[in-house]
C-alpha cells in the first residue's frame, strides 16, 4: 500500500470522500463479539474503511440480508479438483469461498519445482486469493517412486514469497520422532507449519507441537480432536470427497473450544464442489447440527485467518479486506451475492468476474511414461497358500483395515472374484519406466465387471489400476498411458469411459463445465460396471496408495503396512 492509498483510505473512512461501495442495511455478522450489529459498510481500494453512516459512488441495498465474512477452506490441494488454479477459483467463488489455503503436494509429486511454480503463476491471476504452503514431504516417504524430491534448498527460495504462507501437511512423522536431518531442515523454513497426525498418540502430538506444527485435519473421532486441541493444535474439521469426518467432529466442538476449530475440504471432487459445495456445506451442516450459526461462520472465517497470520481477512471491519458473502437467510447460510476485494464475483450461484488467459502448461505435461506390460506382469503367485493380506476398503474414509483371509486361488495364482469382493489391484510407477510393479488385493471395492485406473494416486501418483480380469486392467493402463494421465473405465475389452487429465496426469486443461461432463459420463461407466453408488470407487481408489495413512496400502513397491511402516508380501507365511 502507498501512502497516497492510505491517505485515500483515511479520507473515506473520515467520510470526506465517497466509498467506492456502500452495502447498506444488511445485519453484519460480527465475528468478534459474536453477535449481529448493523450500520452501512463502506469499502475504498478493496479494503472495509467504515461501519456506520456512509455515502458511496455504488450502493447495494441489502434490507433483509446478512453481511458476513468470506470464507476460508483451511487446506485444500487444489489438484483434486481435476482442473487449473483458475478454474478452482472460478468454481468455488460462488460457495462464498474467497480465500483457501493450498498445499501443491500433489503435482509437487509429479513435477516437482515446476509444478509449484505453475501453481503459483496460475494463481496469479485468479480472483480467488489463493495462498500456498510448501510441500513438506515430496515424496510422502521413503518407500515408493514419486516423480520428483524436494529438499529444504529446493523449497528455500519459495519462502517469502506474497503467496507463500509456509510449510505444508508434514506427513513423514517417524522423521520428524527420529529428528531426521532433512526433515528438520524443513521445519526451520517456517514458523507456520501443517500437521498431518493420522493416527497419533498423545505423545506423537506432545513431539509434533514441539516440532512447531500447529494444525491436524486427519482427526476421525472427538477423541483424537480434544487430544489436538488440549495440546494447542488447531484441528480443521475436514469434509471433503472421501474423508467425510464432519458430522463424527461436531459431537467434540464446545463453545469453549470453537475458537481452534477450522474446516476444510482437503480433497474434492469437481462435481461435489459444484453440487454440494465447498466450506459452505461444513458450515451449514454445522448449524443444521446445532452450532450457533455465527460460531459456525467464525470457525470458516475469523479462525482461519487468525491461524494462518491473515490479520486482514476473515472479518467484517475497518482495515480488513473486502472480502464477504450477502446472505439471504443466516441458518441455512443461503449465498445471494460474494464480493472479493469489494468487486462483485458471483450472484445467485454464478461466477461474474471475466475469465482470464489460461497459464503455459508445457513444463508440467507429458508425465505418463509406463514401461510395456503383459498380464503375466500382473500375476499374484499364491503357491499352495491361499491365505492373504487384504486392503479392507471403510466406504468415505481414508483408513483402511488391514485384513488377513482366505482369497480365491486357480492355478497358484490369485484371481479377482467379484462374488467374495476380491480383486486384484496394481500401482506401476509411471514418472520413469521403471517397470516397478506393486501387486495387492482389494476388498470391499465392489466392481462386478471390468477394470478402473488413474493417475490420480495419492501422493506419488502412479498408475494405479483395479479390475475383476488382467486383460481389461492391462488395457485401461495402456489408456492412460495414451492419454497422458487421467481416469478410464474399461469393460469387455472397450473404453467405456476416461477423462483426460494432461496437466502431470492431475489436472484438465479444459473449462470446468467440460470437465464436469465428462466426469458424469465417467460416473455412469461405473454403474454399468457395477461399481457402489454410496461411495466414490475412483476417489477412494485414489487413497489405497498412500502410505501414510492406517491400515493397509499399496505402493509401486509392494504391499505396505503403516503399522509397522515396511512392505510385506501379499501371501501370509511368507516374507
Amino acid at each position: 500500500m502507498t501512502k497516497a492509498q492510505l491517505k485515500n483510505r483515511i479520507a473515506v473512512a473520515n467520510k470526506e470522500k465517497k466509498a467506492d461501495l456502500v452495502i447498506r442495511h444488511a445485519s453484519i455478522v460480527n465475528v468478534f463479539t459474536k453477535t449481529l450489529t448493523t450500520g452501512d459498510v463502506a469499502v475504498c481500494d478493496g479494503v472495509i474503511v467504515g461501519i456506520g453512516n456512509y455515502e458511496g459512488i455504488q450502493e447495494v441495498d441489502a434490507r433483509g440480508q446478512f453481511l458476513a465474512p468470506g470464507l476460508i477452506d483451511a487446506h485444500v490441494h487444489i489438484e483434486s479438483s481435476m482442473v487449473t488454479p483458475q478454474q478452482f477459483s472460478q468454481i468455488v467463488l460462488p460457495h462464498g469461498v474467497t480465500t483457501v489455503i493450498t498445499d501443491p503436494h500433489e503435482i509437487a509429486n509429479v513435477s516437482g519445482v515446476a509444478g509449484l511454480e505453475f501453481m503459483l503463476k496460475d494463481a496469479e491471476s485468479a480472483l480467488l486469493d489463493i495462498k500456498m504452503m510448501l510441500p513438506s514431504c515430496v515424496p510422502a516417504t521413503p518407500f515408493e517412486n514419486a516423480g520428483a524430491q524436494l529438499s529444504a534448498e529446493d523449497l528455500r527460495p519459495f519462502v517469502g514469497r506474497d503467496q507463500v504462507l509456509g510449510l505444508a501437511e508434514v506427513m513423514d512423522f517417524p522423521a520428524v520422532l527420529n529428528g531426521d536431518e532433512a526433515m528438520l531442515d524443513k521445519l526451520l523454513l517456517s514458523s507456520q507449519i501443517d500437521g498431518h497426525a493420522a493416527g497419533l498418540t498423545a505423545n506423537d502430538i506432545n513431539v509434533y507441537g514441539t516440532a512447531g506444527i500447529l494444525t491436524d485435519h486427519e482427526c476421525v473421532t472427538k477423541e483424537e480432536m480434544a487430544m489436538r486441541l488440549e495440546r494447542g493444535l488447531y484441528v480443521m474439521l475436514r469434509e471433503g470427497s472421501v474423508a467425510k469426518d464432519l458430522n463424527a467432529l461436531l459431537e467434540g466442538v464446545t463453545e469453549q473450544n470453537a475458537h481452534r476449530c477450522l474446516f476444510c475440504t482437503d480433497d474434492k471432487h469437481l462435481d461435489d464442489l459444484i453440487d454440494e459445495g465447498s466450506v459452505d456445506y461444513n458450515v451449514r451442516t454445522a448449524i443444521r447440527y446445532g452450532i450457533n450459526p455465527i460460531t459456525a461462520i467464525s470457525m470458516a472465517t475469523l479462525n482461519a485467518a487468525q491461524c494462518f497470520g491473515l490479520s486482514r481477512k476473515g472479518a467484517i471491519a475497518p482495515g480488513y479486506d473486502a472480502d464477504f458473502v450477502l446472505l439471504d437467510q443466516l441458518e441455512d447460510f443461503a449465498i445471494a451475492e460474494v464480493y472479493k476485494g469489494g468487486q462483485l464475483a458471483a450472484k445467485d450461484g454464478r461466477y461474474t468476474d471475466p475469465v482470464q488467459e489460461a497459464s503455459d502448461t508445457s513444463a508440467v505435461r507429458d508425465t505418463v511414461r509406463v514401461a510395456d506390460l503383459s498380464t503375466s506382469d500382473l500375476e499374484i503367485p499364491m503357491g499352495t497358500h491361499t491365505k492373504a493380506h487384504v486392503i479392507g476398503i471403510n466406504p468415505n474414509k481414508l483408513i483402511t483395515e488391514h485384513i488377513i483371509e482366505d482369497v480365491p486361488v486357480v492355478d497358484g495364482n490369485f484371481v479377482s472374484d467379484a462374488a467374495s469382493g476380491h480383486l486384484k489391484i496394481a500401482v506401476i510407477e509411471r514418472h520413469r519406466a521403471t517397470g516397478n510393479i506393486g501387486l495387492g488385493i482389494v476388498k470391499g471395492l465392489g466392481l462386478q465387471n471390468g477394470a478402473i485406473a488413474t493417475t490420480v494416486a495419492h501422493d506419488s501418483h502412479n498408475v494405479i489400476v483395479v479390475g475383476t480380469n488382467d486383460e481389461d486392467m492391462l488395457l485401461a493402463i495402456d489408456a492412460l498411458h495414451e492419454l497422458q494421465g487421467g481416469l478410464a473405465v474399461v469393460q469387455n475389452g472397450q473404453i467405456l469411459a476416461s477423462l483426460p487429465l494432461p496437466i502431470a496426469g492431475l489436472m484438465s486443461d479444459e473449462p470446468f463445465p467440460a470437465v464436469y461432463d465428462q466426469l458424469k459420463a465417467i460416473d455412469k461407466s461405473l454403474l454399468q460396471i457395477g461399481a457402489p453408488t454410496h461411495f466414490n470407487a475412483f476417489l477412494t481408489l485414489s487413497f489405497l496408495s498412500l502410505p501414510v495413512i492406517p491400515h493397509l496400502k499399496l505402493t509401486d513397491r509392494g504391499l505396505f503396512d503403516v503399522a509397522s511402516f515396511r512392505h510385506i508380501e501379499v501371501v501370509v507365511g511368507e516374507g
